[in-house]
């Protein structure tokens, strides 16, 4: 797994390669907001894997039990990805392995000789994300800063989007994988693809290739990338947001940055999203317009800098109130209408059903698999053919009023009940609130917070905290973690409509809070069965039933479909965990730590890693020389004006030292040059605001939409994405020259090209006629290594079609560039043979027709090059 990791490292270095720094963050400890959404995934996590295991082996046993084949079942640990969460030896394990990557890499690859490489794993607290975030903040408050820096940041999470726009950088890209749905997944028992667990049938593997050499391979491709370029991004919404006859000045940098606070309405993170915002129902669009109509009397911007003016929020979400109830009303349109269609198309398909499907030899087959060791072979054909169609005189005649049973037959008794499994709408899940009926409010607090609808006060408490929650992750977003203590207390989200009275409702946040340590973290994220992970004192407290925070960990939970329809949809309906009764009750066990599990539970920070033909190598090593004790300030001028402070590693990797590899199968590195230190972002003071503006000198990159572009379609125009960061690079073309050369080497219009004749490449060459051969392939003839290269794909002509080349016949002179390809045919020989032969496996006829070879009457029939002012081409 570890060397997976490095590859896929390598493959995303040589994507953006990198010119001044590598930072690569891993997620540490996450602040109090986020480990209730951390917690909900690990124990879906766990309950779904414990159900799957338990499905896998009641399939198992009936396939079994009805005489089916299935592979000898692995008796291997399964893999819980839990484990991917800091605190675990796992999560160590990988900081190490990253440790070792990079100096392999800076010793050894020269992409990587004078790159900076800041490495913060899972011990350093804080979201991978937003310790990149920290640290481009805190250095574009530094004087030495580069406006114009260029930034990738590799993730897939949609909050890098929001995340990138609030930089106010103007050279922001995130690279993603290119989603793919519905990839093809082998199923747990059989290994075959095509069907899951629930469908298997036992059946015996069908050979893949004639010897079954494909047995082995996956079909799907290796992932691909897109970049997502947020200049492209802002031009849009400047263009979406820009409003005529403000009453106040416009600034689209403010605008963005209210674009950004909207989309948390429709949910993040941190907080569940209001009731009557969902984003597959363009909620997005909808704030855009109401935020459009309503700021004009709002008198500025909704948020500055990270800061929310509550007042203004007021006006935009009663806006939202006021269409809640239009909302929830489409929305059951909607839903009804879907189903209508689904019904429709479920009938539709069972109406253009065979009536009759031969069965036995005369099975329909896919085909390529009537071959396979499934199918039947019939003896006497005839005899079968005969025996089905008497079997099919002597079946009773069936009027089309006749029922069936479940099994297709006909059934006796005339009609029977239909079964509820074969109905043609499929089960609902109960909804109680019916939000689109009168009295939707009342029924939404009475049944998600069990409490009367008419409890103002209550009301007023779950709006407070979700304001609470609205101020925090802006913060969160602009300024940073402004409280590792803050959380949300409820699993719902009150409407828009009760947003009433909240430009009073405090929005400050207790100051000096710090975060988890590691392994109470895991304390508060885990559930029981993924104990195994905590030391085992820790591990008693989740499932001893005298432990006094047991209803911290709920074996089995419910699930709050709230609306939808999947159970991954809905939300977990588990306990918040008290910080105070989790503290004390882990006071009792923290003395049966190891020293190993007390290092891995304390906190660290940034390691920076330079190679030896960086700026900084030298400085770092006067430092180690010197035993430094104080933090030293980062030389700016050595570091692309980077500033920070140095303080010394005592796990540091040292020039002349050997650093040994933490996987068994990579070496040790023996001739090192590498040095590491500890790295600290600058710091500022608590209440010190980082401006969300653009900098004094940051130039706007070059615009890339078109008027075009805004229009619904495109009018058949093929759009064609910008390969790499320079947008001004040109494709690959041919100049003058070029043509020139080519008019010389080649017959020139149709019907007398060099591919005019030739036949279509095999499949597997298609668009490279110029590959090598196969192994195995007949190599050339060589009585074929006098002939031109153009001729060797019409095949050499017969005797009394040869002619002298004279020039007064039409035939092309014998140029030097000529000359020059008879020396080099060699070369082209393996490719020739394989365009040999014409269509049909015949070789081509050549063309006899008068005229100057390779100049035919009717024109060119290809594009020319622009004129250059010194050739002309006639």
């Amino acid at each position: 797994m570890m060397v997976a990791i490095f590859e896929y490292i390598d493959r995303l270095f040589s994507i953006v390669r990198p010119r001044r720094l590598l930072y690569m963050a891993i997620d540490g400890v996450a602040p109090r907001a986020k480990m209730n959404q951390q917690r909900s995934r690990r124990f879906r996590a766990s309950k779904e894997g414990m159900e799957a295991a338990v499905e896998k082996q009641r399939v198992r046993e009936e396939i079994l039990a009805k005489g089916g084949f299935l592979p000898p079942e692995e008796i291997k640990e399964r893999f819980d990805s839990n484990c991917i969460t800091p605190g675990t030896e796992f999560m160590d394990n990988l900081a190490k392995c990253l440790r070792y990557y990079i100096a392999d890499r800076l010793n050894n690859d020269p992409g990587w000789k004078n790159l900076t490489v800041i490495l913060s794993d899972a011990s350093a607290p804080g979201e991978g994300e937003h310790k990149i975030m920290d640290y481009i903040r805190r250095q574009r408050a530094q004087p030495n800063h580069d406006p114009n820096t260029h930034h990738c940041l590799c993730g897939a999470d949609a909050d890098l989007i929001m995340l990138g726009l609030a930089t106010h950088e103007p050279n922001f890209t995130i690279i993603r994988e290119e989603f793919k749905p519905n990839k093809p997944k082998p199923c747990g028992l059989c290994n075959q693809f095509g069907h899951e667990v629930k469908d298997c049938e036992g059946l015996p593997r069908e050979k893949k290739g004639k010897h079954d050499e494909l047995a082995d391979s996956l079909p799907c491709a290796e992932g691909e990338f897109i970049f997502l370029r947020l200049n492209v991004l802002r031009e849009y919404l400047e263009r979406e947001l820009t409003m005529a006859s403000l009453p106040f000045t416009f600034d689209v940098e403010r605008s963005i940055d209210d674009w950004v606070f909207m989309c948390f309405f429709v949910g993040n993170d941190f907080l569940p999203h209001l009731p009557s915002l969902e984003i597959r129902e363009n909620a997005i669009d909808r704030l855009v317009n109401i935020y459009k109509n309503v700021v004009h009397k709002t008198g500025g911007y909704l948020t500055e800098s990270g800061y929310v003016n509550l007042q203004r929020v007021q006006m935009i979400m009663l806006a939202v109130g006021e269409v809640e109830d239009s909302i929830f009303k489409k929305r059951k349109d909607d839903e009804d209408s879907f189903r209508r269609r689904q019904k429709e198309k479920r009938k539709r398909m069972k109406r253009d059903q065979p009536a009759f499907t031969p069965s036995g030899i005369l099975t329909p087959h896919a085909l390529g698999s009537r071959n396979s060791s499934g199918s039947q072979v019939a003896s006497n054909p005839r005899q079968a053919a005969y025996e089905m169609r008497m079997q099919n005189n002597s079946s009773p005649s069936i009027s089309p009023n006749t029922s069936f049973t479940s099994d297709g037959s006909p059934s006796p008794l005339g009609g029977i009940k239909r079964k509820a499994e074969d109905s043609d709408s499929e089960p609902e899940p109960e909804d109680n609130v019916r939000l689109w009926e009168a009295g939707w409010k009342q029924r939404y607090y009475k049944n998600k917070f069990d409490v009367d609808a008419a409890d103002e006060k209550f009301r007023r408490k779950v709006v407070q905290s979700y304001v609470e929650g609205l101020c925090w992750v802006l913060r969160y977003y602009y300024q940073g973690c402004a409280s590792w203590k803050w959380y949300y207390p409820f699993h719902y989200a009150p409407f828009a409509s009760d947003f009433e009275g909240i430009a009073d409702m405090p929005s400050d946040f207790e100051k000096g809070t710090k975060p988890f340590k590691p392994l109470e973290q895991l304390m508060g994220v885990f559930p029981a069965a993924s104990g195994n992970f905590l030391p085992p004192s820790w591990r008693k407290l989740m499932s001893d039933p005298d432990s006094s925070i047991i209803d911290f960990y709920p074996e089995d939970f419910a699930i709050d479909l709230n609306g939808k329809k999947y159970a991954w949809q809905g939300v977990a309906l588990l306990p918040f965990v008290d910080e105070r009764r989790l503290r004390a009750a882990l006071e009792e066990v923290y003395p049966d730590l190891t020293p190993e599990e007390t290092r891995r539970n304390s906190l660290g920070g940034d390691v920076l890693f330079v190679g030896k033909h960086h700026p900084l190598h030298d400085f770092i090593l006067e430092l180690y020389q010197t035993g430094s004790t104080e933090p030293v300030e980062v030389p700016p001028e050595l570091c692309h004006g980077i500033q920070g402070k140095f303080s010394l590693d005592e796990e540091a990797i040292l020039p002349d030292q050997i650093v040994c590899s933490p996987v068994p199968m990579l070496r040790d590195l023996t001739q090192n040059t590498v040095v590491s230190i500890n790295f600290k972002d600058p710091q500022f003071a608590e209440d010190y605001i980082f401006k969300a503006v653009m900098l004094p000198g940051a130039r706007k990159p070059a615009a890339v939409l078109k008027p075009s572009d805004w229009e619904k379609s495109s009018n058949g125009r093929q759009w064609k994405p910008q390969l790499g960061f320079n947008r001004d690079r040109r494709p690959v073309h041919l100049d003058q020259a070029a043509f020139r050369t080519l008019g010389h080497v080649m017959p020139r219009g149709s019907g007398t090209g060099i591919y005019s004749n030739a036949a279509p490449p095999p499949v597997t060459y298609q668009g490279n006629l110029y590959r090598p051969l196969l192994r195995g392939q007949a190599q050339i003839p060589k009585l074929m290594s006098n002939m031109r290269p153009q001729d060797s794909w019409r095949g050499p002509p017969p005797l009394f079609q040869q002619q002298r080349f004279d020039r007064g016949v039409g035939a092309e002179p014998l140029l030097p560039w000529n000359r020059m390809l008879q020396t080099q045919n060699a070369a082209f020989q393996p490719n020739q043979y394989q365009m040999l032969a014409g269509p049909g496996g015949y070789p081509p006829r050549r063309d006899d027709r008068g005229g100057r070879q390779g100049y035919p009457r009717e024109g060119r029939k290809y594009p020319l090059p622009p004129p250059s002012g010194r050739y002309n081409w006639n």
